[in-house]
């Protein structure tokens, strides 16, 4: 199992816009096979980092999504809203295993 974590800089004018923009990746992702552990963003403190964070099977799984992701149209209808709305400045991903005993 591997979780990925995205840590965003986002425009803080434009949180509606990324909120959007979060709502539309959720059903993605597990539409592929993974499971959306939700989006967070901002509340207290700094107003232009949002986190998201999703669990793939396998770090292999993880890369399966990723390139039939360019081939799906609502994800490119994704993309392209991000693109259009520039509500998203940079982004990290980085991934880790969990541990739970």
């Amino acid at each position: 199992m591997v979780t990925c974590y995205l840590r965003y800089v986002i425009d803080p004018e434009k949180l509606t816009e990324f909120e959007k923009y979060a709502k539309m990746w959720i059903p993605l992702v597990n539409k592929f096979g993974g499971i959306h552990n939700g989006y967070f963003l901002p509340s207290e403190g700094a107003n232009n980092i949002a986190l998201a964070l999703f669990t793939f099977p396998s770090l292999a799984a993880y890369e399966q999504y990723r390139n039939d992701s360019f081939a799906d149209a609502d994800c490119m209808t994704a993309f392209q809203y991000a693109k259009d709305t520039r509500c998203i400045i940079s982004y990290e991903r980085s991934f880790f295993r969990p541990v739970f005993e």
